[in-house]
């Protein structure tokens, strides 16, 4: 992720990532991986993805979350760093006909993202129905939700944004907030 030269404020970052990486799963569902980072997009950058179970062979959620870092900041970003995030997650079709699921799939980032500290968000809630036809034509329609965002954290510290990344996921796959015990014969979330 990191090497000798790259600047301080990069290696705590990278550092940052790898103890969320090395540590214990911040939830038992989620599994998270190091990945190469885009080398275009900054002079710095590291990247991990994600995945969300259901069960052992259902994966309810995807995503990838990048740290880039220019350390002469760039137009738009508050500081050197810059975070970008992308999540996916299958929907049930009434859960995505609803005309304000992107609204509320933007609040729980920003909601996840209130103790990390963040400024300068900006990015879009994609809800996309596929029906299939001819010899697909018995199965079912399927929806999903991809949510693409970036902001500049406004601390040092980027473990709390990588928490939140992870909730978000979680969250857009129908699992409960971290804390939340699900009432009996519900589910929680995006509608699982």
């Amino acid at each position: 992720m990191t090497a000798p030269a790259d600047p301080p404020e990069f290696r705590r970052a990278a550092a940052a990532l790898r103890a969320v990486l090395d540590g214990p799963p911040l939830r038992p569902e989620l599994d998270l991986e190091d990945m190469p980072a885009p080398q275009r997009l900054a002079p710095y950058a590291a990247a991990l993805s994600g995945s969300v179970w259901r069960d052992e062979d259902t994966e309810a959620a995807t995503g990838r979350l990048i740290v880039l870092y220019d350390p002469d900041g760039r137009a738009g970003w508050t500081g050197g760093f810059r975070v970008v995030a992308y999540i996916q997650a299958d929907l049930e079709p009434e859960i995505a006909a609803d005309d304000l699921i992107g609204s509320v799939a933007w609040s729980w980032l920003l909601e996840a993202l209130e103790p990390a500290g963040y400024a300068g968000e900006s990015g879009t809630v994609t809800v996309a129905v596929s029906e299939s036809f001819g010899d697909k034509a018995d199965e079912p329609a399927a929806t999903e939700l991809e949510l693409r965002a970036s902001w500049s954290p406004t601390g040092p510290d980027l473990a709390g944004h990588v928490a939140a990344w992870c909730e978000v996921m979680c969250v857009t796959a129908g699992l409960p907030p971290s804390g939340a015990v699900p009432l009996p014969g519900r589910r929680g979330g995006a509608g699982r």
